[in-house]
């Protein structure tokens, strides 16, 4: 059901856009008008002035109102105001230029003043992305050269996910996490199945079941492999390296911790063989369930996480290697929507005008949640409804202010209900153009808000960090003010 707000509250961000840029049309008198055309203008000048102390009085009131503060002030009248000035003391005699045009380019010029005036950290991600995308494929390459004759997992082709290759990373550059997703293969003789092992709240969890296959016929056909079903353990043991099920499994199940400890060494020894190493240093760190390193080449430095995973069926979403939560046995691998996420941005981006502000969206307020506590993916998750609703030609730099409330306003309407439904599972709008598995739109959506319903202390910190959040935004530090 869709969230309905007082109208006043509606109509405040929308009037906050218009005022400013229709004092854009009384400007400073010039030379060559006549006095008809003087009082008109400063009876304009006079009405536009009471327009706005009564908007001040019903901010004022709004913000004692409402704990989360008045939509309109959200970003500090002095802003708005300040920008109503500056409009107001350009000269312009052009007099009889359109009414309607002057208000268009004054609310697309307030965006973009708006955008620009917003400290937001200039990232160079695309030197990062290209960086891991390239050190992977290497990677790749020699697991295929020399290894691919044993029996470990086949890593496929790497995918970037995460805020860094969605591009909206709020973080520092030397703060940024380069996370990229390794669909893992069965090696020849093996099969994996996916087994669902807990259905949680938001998440499924699967267990990652190996198969022997019977290889006799490749044997018959002159391929170097015994078939682990058919001949004797003791020939097997003296001709040929251990199955899967022997080296990385607990049981018949495929072990996320010792996948990757086995994919540590791996890496650490391939290293030597990659021309990265002659002008990168190397360090690895230490992790149960994903494989983080750090490079580093004189003042430069650059964090990856690989996380591994087994794709469902040929669609993008996979069981990955990294837990949704503390304490999780090492056979179950958390289903992931990660990919089809990363598809959906870059879906968005080939198709959004140049200068869509989607990201910057994004990225300015999952950077003032830092220290917040606030879910950074529960923003995605708005804002990825918004972009899948809200046409693209409304995402233009100019139109950055009012989608950014549009966002804000989505979020409290969610906190208000206690509802925020999962973008990708349930999402019958979800883009055809990305693969998902037989069912996945008509599912019901899980509710990411599902622990504010049955917690009131949890949805009333929820609240907190959500004005804390507003609090932030109105501190923007601006230049001239």
């Amino acid at each position: 059901k869709p969230c309905s707000l007082p109208q006043t509250m509606l109509a405040i961000p929308l009037l906050l856009l218009l005022v400013p840029g229709l004092i854009l049309y009384p400007q400073q008198a010039g030379d060559g008008l006549d006095e008809a055309a003087l009082e008109r203008m400063q009876q304009r000048a006079e009405y536009l002035n009471q327009q706005m102390t009564r908007l001040i009085q019903e901010l004022e009131q709004m913000k004692q109102e409402q704990s989360g503060g008045a939509w309109g002030g959200l970003l500090g009248w002095q802003f708005w105001a300040g920008e109503a000035n500056a409009a107001g003391n350009t000269e312009d005699n052009q007099e009889k230029a359109n009414r309607k045009d002057d208000n268009h380019n004054a609310k697309r010029k307030l965006g973009s003043r708006l955008e620009e005036r917003m400290h937001l950290p200039v990232l160079d991600l695309d030197k990062g992305c290209q960086l891991i995308t390239d050190l992977m494929d290497k990677l790749t390459h020699i697991f295929g050269q020399g290894l691919s004759n044993g029996f470990y997992p086949v890593p496929q082709q790497a995918v970037g996910v995460g805020s860094a290759f969605e591009g909206w990373s709020p973080r520092r550059a030397q703060d940024v996490v380069y996370r990229v997703l390794v669909p893992l293969s069965p090696p020849p003789g093996h099969a994996f199945h996916l087994e669902l092992d807990a259905a949680g709240m938001l998440q499924r969890n699967f267990c990652v079941r190996v198969e022997l296959l019977c290889t006799c016929t490749r044997e018959r056909l002159g391929e170097d492999m015994l078939c682990f079903l058919h001949h004797p353990e003791v020939e097997l043991r003296r001709r040929q390296d251990p199955s899967l099920l022997h080296t990385l499994c607990t049981g018949s199940y495929l072990d996320v911790e010792k996948t990757v400890h086995w994919f540590y060494g791996f890496v650490r020894v391939a290293w030597l063989l990659l021309p990265q190493s002659r002008h990168w240093r190397l360090t690895l760190q230490p992790c149960s369930r994903s494989c983080k390193f750090q490079l580093r080449k004189d003042k430069e430095s650059f964090t990856a996480e690989m996380i591994f995973a087994v794709r469902q069926g040929d669609s993008d979403i996979f069981v990955c290697s990294q837990p949704a939560e503390a304490g999780i046995p090492s056979t179950r691998w958390p289903e992931t929507y990660a990919v089809a996420e990363a598809n959906f941005f870059r879906h968005i981006s080939r198709q959004a005008p140049q200068d869509s502000c989607h990201c910057k969206c994004l990225q300015l307020l999952t950077g003032f949640l830092m220290g917040v506590g606030f879910s950074s993916y529960a923003l995605k998750t708005v804002v990825m409804h918004l972009l899948n609703t809200v046409p693209l030609t409304q995402w233009r730099r100019r139109d950055f202010g009012q989608r950014l409330m549009d966002i804000l306003k989505y979020l409290r309407c969610s906190l208000d209900t206690k509802q925020l439904h999962h973008f990708v599972v349930g999402n019958a709008s979800f883009p055809m153009e990305i693969s998902l598995p037989s069912g996945f739109r008509v599912a019901e959506a899980p509710n990411l808000f599902e622990h504010l319903a049955s917690s009131p202390n949890a949805h009333r910190k929820a609240v907190q960090e959500y004005n804390c959040l507003l609090d932030r935004l109105k501190q923007l530090p601006i230049h001239g003010h």
